[in-house]
Order: C-alpha cells, then structure tokens, then sequence
C-alpha cells in the first residue's frame, strides 16, 4: 500500500498534471500545457514552466498569411499587457499552405523588422497532426467557441491560458487582438489573481 502514492504521483506526471490545487480540503490535479521545454526562435530552451502564474496567449504563426497583419495586433497586446502578467508566445508552423517556409533566422528577422515583434516566440513547430508538439497536443483538447473541430484549423488561431495553468478559452485566426471578445477575456484573466 505504500507505493500506491507513488504509483499514483508518477501517473499524474506521465500525463502532464501540473500540481495540486487544495481547497475545502480536497485536493484536485491541475491540468496545463505549460510543461516541458521548447526550442526558442533563437535556439535556446524555452521553459513553459516559467509562464505559470501569467496570462498567455499561444498563437501559431506565419509570415505570408492573410492573417500576418495580427502580428502588429499580438505586440500592442504584449506591450499593453505585459506588466499586467499577459505573456504572448508566437509560435511559427508552416502547416497551413506553406506559408511559413523560412529558418528561424528568417522569421525572427521578419518579426522584429516589420513589426518589432518583442514577445517570446519558439522555433518553428508543428501544431497539428501526428507531429505535433506536446504544447499543441494539450491545447487542441480544448474545443473552440464554434465548437467545431479540435485540430488548429489555420494560422493566428489563438489559446488563452489562465494564471492557473488552464486553457480558457480559443479563438479561431479570424478574431483579430485588437476584438472587444479578445481583449475582454484577457481582461478577466488578468484581474484573477
């Protein structure tokens, strides 16, 4: 009987729990993508970890989408609410019509040049199908407001993690960062404590 906490601390790590949260006396496994380590734009680790406790909004990207123009949108976020706990992370895919085809080295001089791209962005990942990184497998569990599919449907679609480690809430590409219905909801995150 005495490895059954043990046997039950290692599942909860094997399947990506964060912690406990304890309330009422109960105690109850936190569920959250902000685990393990990706590569940054830059080739360094990026650690997930670190963002716990803040507001952030995953994004994957791309540089020759209709959607590109959002970039400009996510950094006035970044600077608007960054103080406030917000952390955007771009994250470049070049799985919707190839139009992210650049090196990190490209994207990052992309970002910074047209658009002063300032918040952490990862190397370049896939973010739907068998490939996937862990990151996108966590977060395509939470279904969008449509309701529709689970998989990333396009660039620019965004996840909003609250500073308790869960996905609250996804917008589809077309939700521009400047959308009343974006910012509200990073609003309401970032007054939670």
């Amino acid at each position: 009987m005495k490895a059954l906490p043990f046997v039950a601390a290692a599942v909860a790590l094997a399947v990506g729990f964060d912690g406990v949260q304890v309330g009422n006396g109960q105690e109850k496994a936190v569920t959250t993508p902000l685990t393990g380590k990706m590569k940054g734009i830059d080739g360094k680790d990026v650690d997930l970890a670190a963002f716990k406790g803040k507001v952030v909004l995953v994004v994957n990207v791309a540089s020759r989408c209709g959607y590109t123009n959002q970039y400009k949108g996510l950094q006035e976020l970044y600077d608007q609410f960054n103080k406030d706990g917000l952390v955007v992370l771009g994250v470049p895919s070049n799985q919707f019509g190839a139009q992210e085809p650049g090196t990190e080295e490209d994207i990052q001089k992309f970002c910074t040049t047209n658009y002063k791209v300032t918040f952490p962005m990862t190397a370049k990942v896939d973010v739907k199908g068998p490939s996937k990184v862990d990151l996108y497998k966590a977060l395509t569990t939470t279904p969008p407001t449509d309701g529709k599919s689970a998989e990333v449907g396009w660039n620019f679609e965004k996840f909003l993690i609250g500073r308790d480690g869960r996905v609250i809430a996804r917008f589809r590409s077309a939700v521009a960062p400047e959308s009343n219905e974006l910012q509200a909801a990073i609003r309401d995150a970032l007054a939670k404590k």
